[in-house]
């Protein structure tokens, strides 16, 4: 897994964070039937609210993650890694980043959620540690939501 250190995005980021995250999401817009809310986003305002961090590589930016605090746990909104860059463990690395971020805001819970129809997703999730919540019935989204409860030291 390689060392990431995301840093804040700044809004000079925010045309570039659309750009890759529309590039790393367009496999899944037949599948989901329309673009995936992270392909909509409002990054000017997330990145105003310091809610985007973003890994920067020879200029470029090769991912993103977006997180949120949500009174008892931290929410993952998206982990968006560019084409050229997927399945060299940067989207792992991105998590691992963003559940030590919880930690250090004191958050003992992280949540996420992914569409039903990206099942590489949600295993990749299980595979980390999280667990099923809610499922794409209970959601008009059709979202599968997903938790992982920090272990006591």
């Amino acid at each position: 897994m390689p060392e990431v250190t995301p840093v804040p995005a700044e809004p000079a980021d925010a045309g570039a964070v659309r750009q890759m995250v529309r590039s790393a999401y367009a496999p899944y817009v037949a599948a989901v039937g329309g673009e995936p809310a992270p392909m909509n986003t409002d990054y000017e305002r997330a990145i105003e609210a310091g809610d985007v961090h973003v890994v920067r590589e020879d200029g470029e930016i090769a991912s993103v993650v977006v997180t949120r605090g949500e009174g008892d746990h931290l929410l993952i909104e998206n982990i968006a890694v560019a084409p050229a860059r997927q399945s060299q463990g940067l989207g792992r690395a991105m998590l691992v980043w963003a559940e030590a971020q919880a930690a250090a805001r004191g958050y003992d819970e992280v949540r996420l959620y992914t569409h039903e129809t990206m099942v590489e997703n949600i295993a990749f999730y299980r595979r980390h540690g999280f667990e099923i919540t809610r499922v794409a019935a209970d959601d008009p989204y059709g979202r599968v939501h997903l938790c992982k409860v920090r272990s006591s030291p």
